[in-house]
């Protein structure tokens, strides 16, 4: 199901007139967020200047998206509605169901005689009601959505708590319950507080070993699981136009690790590349002529404790690659302390296993950067230390990815190719010996590491880092290795 280029059509034609209409009632400059949320008012909803965390209102997102786990309930209550096709663009993507075990061939075929009646259920009703489908193994919901579906300067909601990736493209997308999906499916206005802001600016650049997986540990690192509640955090600053448009969806992606409503990035030109290179070259075209109006006001940015509610400062040519984790997404390590630190806490720092990929580090940018240092081991005919598996986010990125020879290298070094799925991310994940409860570490490239979340496995201690962090760790097997340099 392609991209709904119509309906982009119109919301960027009514999205100057909205927002002129907004900043002259509130009478001052608008951050990104605001001109997102202003611009989607349900018309049951009157425009005013509404209260951060204290006014309910009511929108009109354009697209929802579910995964199959959750849109099994999120469709039978939407059958009941009386409506003859949904009201928005939507998706259903089966992404959740399939065990992680054997490798992406077994794995996916266990997965569709395991589900079938899942996925037959599915399918059908997304025949009958006009929602897009995709089936198993066409890849993970929100990295189908960056490269299909988001857009600048739109509002989405999702049936997961990552639906937040399709930030990275500069749209508001918010994970909702299934009862919400319905209600916006059958035409109905959606619901939510007026949200606080966070700005945080980034300034200098990324070099060395550091990347965007590191901004938003160090951000987890600062703000704690809890510090993004009732919020939308909104990233902006020359070191935001530095990155990458897959490294701006793993900063958004990984926003719901500390509790935010969502969080966002201006359109700029690492947008653009990202749309041209996805086959959407019209929705570029369409941006280019309002971008003023995809991006916050200047003012703003030049004086962002004026208009957030808090802010935050990060220097991205000083920042460190950082390891979060055991047990929690917020408990941020700068790689140069982690010996120390793993000592003091009695962590083991033998690596077992590095798995990368997830719906948050399964670009190709991802898995072209931990593929340079698989490289280098299989040229000296060597294999990792440690377990090492792979899942691409989409069938899109697994093909790209065999077609340039990466799949070959991994699997010189003995990594396993997962299939285009949640897998081991959300625990389903058959990993031998698991069961034996024996204390051990684990390195992903994944969002989350609650305890037993990967493998169930209380005693795993999982860690988050970068893909090229986590595969550098991998081949070493050992925890506190520095890879240098590091900038």
């Amino acid at each position: 199901m392609a991209f709904d280029i119509e309906m982009i059509k119109q919301v960027y034609a009514q999205l100057p007139s909205k927002i002129s209409a907004a900043r002259k009632l509130v009478n001052r400059p608008l951050t990104l967020s605001e001109k997102i949320l202003f611009s989607h008012l349900h018309n049951s909803q009157a425009l005013k200047d509404f209260e951060r965390t204290k006014n309910y209102v009511d929108f009109a997102p354009d697209r929802v998206a579910m995964q199959d786990a959750t849109a099994q309930m999120a469709l039978l209550q939407f059958m009941q509605a009386g409506r003859p096709k949904v009201a928005v663009p939507s998706t259903v993507h089966c992404d959740h169901l399939i065990v992680a075990k054997e490798g992406s061939g077994k794995d996916l075929n266990a997965a569709k005689h395991d589900s079938a009646e899942v996925f037959d259920f599915l399918a059908s009703v997304s025949n009958k009601y006009g929602i897009g489908f995709w089936k198993p193994g066409a890849g993970i919901i929100h990295q189908i959505v960056l490269e299909n579906y988001a857009f600048p300067g739109g509002m989405m909601i999702g049936t997961d708590s990552h639906t937040v990736n399709a930030g990275g493209l500069g749209m508001l997308a918010i994970g909702v319950g299934g009862a919400d999906a319905c209600d916006v499916m059958a035409g109905l206005a959606w619901e939510l507080k007026w949200p606080k802001l966070i700005g945080i600016k980034l300034t200098g650049k990324l070099s060395g070993w550091s990347s965007a997986k590191d901004v938003i540990n160090k951000v987890a690192g600062i703000l704690t699981v809890k510090g993004g509640t009732g919020a939308i955090v909104e990233y902006f600053g020359e070191g935001a136009i530095s990155l990458s448009c897959t490294g701006k969806g793993t900063i958004c992606n990984m926003g719901a690790e500390i509790g935010a409503t969502t969080s966002t990035f201006g359109y700029d030109q690492s947008m653009e590349r990202y749309l041209r290179s996805t086959a959407r070259a019209d929705i570029a075209d369409l941006a280019n002529q309002i971008k003023e109006h995809l991006t916050g006001d200047a003012e703003v940015y030049a004086n962002p404790s004026k208009y957030f509610d808090e802010v935050i400062e990060i220097n991205l040519s000083e920042l460190e690659p950082q390891i979060n984790g055991p047990f929690t997404p917020d408990l941020a390590t700068p790689i140069s302390k982690m010996k120390e630190v793993a000592a003091a806490n009695n962590w083991p720092t033998k690596i077992e296993v590095g798995l990368i990929g997830s719906c948050t580090n399964s670009s190709y940018e991802d898995i072209s950067r931990a593929v340079s240092l698989a490289k280098q081991v299989a040229d000296k005919n060597l294999k990792t230390k440690a377990e090492f598996t792979i899942t691409p986010g989409s069938e899109q990125i697994r093909y790209t990815i065999e077609r340039d020879g990466f799949i070959n290298t991994f699997e010189k070094i003995g990594a396993t190719v997962f299939a285009n799925a949640c897998g081991p991310c959300i625990g389903m994940w058959s990993r031998v010996g698991a069961e034996k409860k024996e204390k051990n570490s684990i390195i992903h490239s994944f969002n989350r590491n609650f305890q037993s979340r990967n493998d169930g496995n209380p005693n795993t201690y999982a860690f988050v880092a970068s893909p090229e962090i986590t595969t550098a760790l991998a081949i070493a097997g050992d925890l506190t290795l520095i890879p240098s340099p590091i900038f």
